[in-house]
């Protein structure tokens, strides 16, 4: 199956302790059914000092189920849902909302 959100979508979170925040899908793990979202569902790691890094308590973005994501509609705003289409011999995700293409 086609992959509905991708790396590098703006997204809303409709579910959860971030529900109504808007951040950019950073990484996607199709297997889990999980989403890396920047700035969302962050949770605080704390890390031992090494050669290459300081250590100490640092916030992480953890994954988020995509069950509990929608895309950010590019023409009006909210949170859409994501339909596949035909444009020309191409196959194109596009928003349901609006009909506005999404990939070009």
């Amino acid at each position: 199956m086609a992959a509905k959100l991708r790396k590098g979508d703006k997204v809303v979170v409709l579910a959860g302790k971030d529900k109504g925040r808007e951040g950019e899908i950073t990484q996607v793990m199709p297997k889990a059914g999980k989403a890396v979202v920047d700035g969302v569902n962050i949770a605080i790691r704390h890390t031992k000092q090494s050669q290459n890094s300081q250590g100490g308590r640092i916030p992480k973005a953890m994954p988020i189920q995509l069950s509990n994501l929608a895309l950010v509609d590019p023409k009006e705003g909210g949170p859409t849902r994501v339909g596949f289409k035909m444009d020309g011999d191409k196959k194109v995700r596009y928003a349901k909302k609006s009909g506005e293409v999404i990939d070009a």
